[in-house]
Formats: structure tokens, sequence, C-alpha cells
């Protein structure tokens, strides 16, 4: 696991000092070498974690004739298999490394290098022959990979603070700030940056001569088809699928634990990691005791106990949340509203010492269907599609209503607003007409708040402290699977993601697993006390990213509710949250916050 960043400019020569200025932006990625490697106008930097072939893995990668560079920032599951294939039809490796196969893959297949390959992963490939770069991000979009247009060329990096040394002062987009602000999040190609991008999961980008030449989804879920079956005959094809995928997954030279949150999906890992690893697997778990809220770690400790897995907690207070949350804004480079990040960013920061590589559950509710949303009854699913047909009334509340947003928004975000959720209804109007309402849904999950909200919390939350977080549930033949269950053995008898319950209940408490699904609640917006709104009150209308985007009078207004309320509302937060991501990355320059201090505290500062 790493951070890749470059520069590949018009003409002339690259500066190595900038290259470097941006690549240990990312050594938190990677913190255990980098490599830098350059040519006339392109340059390419690499910061690395240590993970496979220890000693022989560095980066960049050269073929032994010079005319082939890589740069890479993941795992390549099944290196061993691709490496013996290629090695059959003459290829040489110089390395252990899992990601060299990407070189002599290319050589060997061409454009369509990637059709076999099966990982997480966002690379930069340099093909010396042609002078051209080639771009990629993995299938369900794990890996970040960003792209920023500079005076004379492009520059591209695993995360925004790399690039924000490279150019001037970014300007924010307005649709994309409106999105967040609607949504939670940012998603699709645009980002906060007007003049950076998102390499979309799944796509292979060409650059020549500081220019996109062609953009190209060598997969893209769509093509995926309903194969009727019954539950035995998909079950066991489950068995021989998951069994395969968790075997490659588990590939690595370092100890590797696990997240563990009660939940079914982790509940599975648990299960199915136990007898396939060499190792006693470890389990890391967070809960909020004394706050008031439902406390998932009872829940971690059952499953823990009759699989026999030592488990370590980790029990934040809201005071330790406040202080966790500018470094988690930092960390996450894009605006989430995601009250689990800062306790995910402390998960890593306990898992950090011991292991290197975690396993986590991400993925199951959107490939097996078990969100709520899949599912509504009769009446609501009626209302939706008639309010909204465009999306099928899937996704169609927003967190500001239209009344707040004249109170709120100032006039470039009142003109950008009616943009919000355009995500959703491009994504939902892509779907093949032949596809169930259900699978619909999950596409729409699967390309818009899977990759450019929890995947963006699992990679830059463990990143942050050097922890690769690997997601077997979003492995893409698993994904294949999952989207190719009739809606019958998805949905059934009102539980959602029945297949893979009904799978798993040979092997944990049926009772649990057919449980109501339970939320993971963070008490963050309770732990501001009256202290804290009041000097959020007092210093967060003023702001300067506030009063560039907002009507400061209706964000006092707002703050003097969220006061008498006793707790900051989730409108209130996400002002917040962009005042800080305004003076890390707009008004500063990407640099890290300072430790220890609280969200309030680094606002009175600006």
């Amino acid at each position: 696991m790493c951070g890749i960043a470059g520069i590949y400019q018009y003409d002339g020569q690259v500066s190595l000092e900038r290259l470097r200025t941006a690549t240990q932006r990312l050594t938190h990625r990677g913190p255990e070498d980098e490599g830098f490697w350059t040519d006339g106008p392109l340059g390419l930097g690499h910061t690395r974690l240590r993970i496979i072939d220890l000693e022989g893995g560095h980066q960049p990668l050269v073929t032994d004739d010079g005319a082939l560079v890589l740069v890479a920032n993941g795992e390549i599951y099944n290196h061993v298999e691709l490496r013996a294939a290629l090695e059959a039809r003459g290829h040489r490796f110089a390395t252990r490394s899992d990601c060299e196969v990407l070189l002599h893959a290319y050589r060997e297949h061409g454009d369509d290098f990637l059709s076999e390959v099966c990982g997480m992963f966002a690379f930069a490939l340099w093909d010396g022959r042609r002078r051209r770069l080639l771009l990629a991000r993995d299938r369900l979009g794990i890996k970040p990979l960003f792209l920023r247009r500079l005076r004379n060329g492009l520059a591209f990096a695993s995360e925004l603070k790399a690039l924000r040394p490279l150019g001037g002062r970014p300007e924010v987009d307005p649709t994309a700030l409106v999105n967040y602000l609607a949504h939670q999040f940012c998603g699709g190609r645009r980002t906060l940056w007007a003049d950076t991008e998102r390499l979309l999961p799944g796509e292979l980008v060409s650059i020549e001569r500081g220019r996109v030449t062609q953009r190209r989804r060598y997969w893209d879920a769509r093509h995926i088809e309903t194969q009727e079956t019954d539950f035995d005959t998909a079950a066991a094809e489950f068995d021989t699928l998951f069994d395969c995928v968790l075997r490659q997954h588990l590939r690595a030279d370092v100890p590797i634990g696990l997240f563990l949150s009660g939940g079914v999906d982790s509940g599975v890992l648990a299960a199915r990691l136990r007898p396939l690893h060499d190792e006693p697997l470890e389990g890391y778990s967070v809960g909020f005791g004394g706050a008031g809220f439902r406390d998932e770690l009872p829940h971690a400790e059952a499953t823990a106990d009759r699989l026999g897995i030592p488990l370590h907690r980790v029990r934040p207070h809201a005071e330790e949340l406040l202080r966790a949350l500018p470094r988690s804004i930092w960390a996450a480079d894009e605006l989430m509203r995601d009250y689990a990040n800062p306790p995910t960013l402390l998960l890593a920061q306990a898992s950090a010492g011991r292991h290197k590589v975690v396993f986590s559950g991400e993925g199951g509710d959107e490939v097996f269907a078990g969100y709520r949303r899949f599912t509504p009854n009769p009446l609501e699913r009626t209302l939706q599609w008639l309010l909204t047909p465009s999306n099928g009334g899937h996704r169609t509340s927003q967190a500001v209503a239209r009344a707040q947003r004249r109170k709120l928004y100032a006039d470039a975000l009142l003109a950008a607003a009616p943009t919000a959720g355009a995500m959703f209804r491009e994504a939902w109007q892509a779907t093949p007409a032949a596809w169930s309402e259900l699978q619909r849904r999950q596409y729409v999950e699967l390309t818009t708040a899977l990759p450019d909200n929890l995947l963006v919390k699992v990679d830059r939350m463990l990143m942050q402290h050097g922890v690769e977080g690997r997601v077997p549930f979003l492995d893409h033949r698993v994904v294949e699977f999952g989207l190719s269950l009739p809606d019958r053995l998805k949905v059934r008898d009102g539980h959602g993601k029945w297949f893979l319950k009904q799978w798993a209940a040979r092997f944990l408490d049926r009772d649990a697993l057919f449980a109501p699904k339970r939320g993971f609640h963070v008490p963050l917006r309770q732990g501001f006390g009256d202290s804290a709104l009041q000097r959020l009150a007092g210093v967060l209308p003023s702001h300067p990213g506030i009063r560039a985007w907002f009507r400061p009078r209706g964000v006092r207004a707002r703050l003097e509710t969220d006061s008498r309320a006793g707790e900051l509302s989730r409108i209130g937060f996400a002002l917040l949250e962009f005042a800080l991501w305004h003076q890390l990355f707009i008004d500063g320059d990407g640099g890290a916050p300072p430790a220890g201090v609280d969200a309030v505290a680094l606002l009175e500062q600006a």
C-alpha cells in the first residue's frame, strides 16, 4: 500500500524538487520508502508501505529495457496466478512485488491488460516508446486517484493534499459543494476543487504531451445479468468463490488483523478468515459506552468470543472525537459528513502498531442488498416514484430544505442548488432497461455513495496511520456474483441481504444474523457542550470560508437554534466541516492541522 504522485508537462524538464514536495505529502500512506523517476517533462513519485516483497519491491518499477515504468498503490490479489501465466510466456520478473505483474501484463496484452487483474489499485504506467502515460483505478474505486490541471500540463496524486503545492490557490466548485451539503458527499468526476477531477472507478486514462487523449471504462457493473438459480446451487458456488477470494486477499508478508463491528459482514469475514489464516486472527472494535447511544461493542465481543478471536477495544470519549475531527477532515481530503470518520481514524491508530493490514466488511450491504432503502414499502415506493421519477425515487431526500437554503446559501450556492442529486439521477438512468428496480438501486449505491463516501473513509482514515484496509466483499468477482442473484434471493420475508445471512447461518448465530439492522451511531454532534456551541456561534459566521459561500446571519441563527437544542445539527456540523476544510485546503497550503487541537479551537486560530 502506497502513495503515488506525478507531473506531466507539455514540454520542458520536470522539476524534481516540485515532485518531491508533492510526493512527501503522502508519507503517511507509505512511511517506509520513497522513490522518484524523471524523463524530460514527466516525473513519477512513490511512497511505500511494505506489504509484499518487503526488501525487493521498491518503486518506481522499471522493465529491464527501461521502456516501461510504474508507480502503483494497492494490491494485485491474483499476482501469483498472473505471474505464473506470464512466466510461461517468457516474461522474467525482477522482484516478488505483486505490482510488477502490471508491467508484464501490459507488455503482453496492451490496453486490455487489466481484464484478468483482480485487486484494489491506482497506478501510473509510462510507456516510453509511445510517450504515453496511463492512469487507472480499480473497478470499484477502492483506491483513489486525482488529476489536476496545471498551467503547463497535468499533475496526479493519491490525495488532494499532494496536489495543493503544485498549483495556485484552488477555487471551490459550487456544484460539488451543494452536493456535499445536500447528500453528505460530492461524487463522480467532480471534486470540490474546480480544476481537479477524480478518475472514475474502472477507468483507464491515456495522457500524451501533458493532455488527456482518451478515457475508457474497462469495467462497469452494467454488464452483469441476472442468473436464475436456487439457494443451494448459489450457496455452493459462493463457497468456492469466497474461499478463493479470501485466500488471495490473505497474501501478505506482514501480520493481518480485522475490524470487527458485530454486524453481519465483519462477522462473516471473521468466521471465514480464521480457519484460512495461518496466524491467530486479532480483531479491533470501537464503542461509545456511557454516551447515551446504542453501543455496538457488545455485539462485536459476542462474535469474537464465539469464534475465539482476541479483541482490542477502543472507547473514545466525546472530547477525543472532537480533537480527532480536524485530523480526520485533513486525512479525508474531500468533504464527507460521516460521523464515523474520527472513530475510524482512532481505530486505525490503535491497530497500526500491531497490524499493517486489516480486513473490513464494507460492500456487503451494496452487493447483497442489505440497506432498507433498497426495499421501501409499497406506499413509500409509489410516493418516491411520483415525486422523482428521474431516479426511481431513490436517494431523493436532501439534508438542507429549500427554506433553509434561502437563509443559508449565498447567491452562488443558490444558483447551483438545482444540481444537487444529479449523480444519483445519472447513475439510475444509466442502468439497463432489463434490470429490476432492486438492481438499479444497488447500482446507484455502488457507483456513488460507495466509492465517494464509504471507501474514502476506509482508505484515508486507515492510510493516515499507514494501515492498509482490505475489503473482500468488493472484489469484483464477489460483486458480479451478488448482483447476478435473482431478487428473491436478495430480499425475502422482510430481510435484506437474505442470501448472505442464510449462507452464513451455518457458522454464525442465526438469531443475530436475522436481527434488525443496526446502524453505527457516533456521539459526535452530541459531544458539543454549551461552551463549545457558544464558541462556535461566535467564530463560525465570520470565518472566511463561511463568508465566501454562506449568509453569516443565517449561519448565526442556525447555531443559536442548535445551542438552545443542546447539540449541533446536521447542517451546523456540515458548516463546521466546510470551514475547517476551507481553512486547511483553500486558505491553507494543505498541510496537516496541529495535533490535539479541537475543531472549534482550530477555527479560532484562523
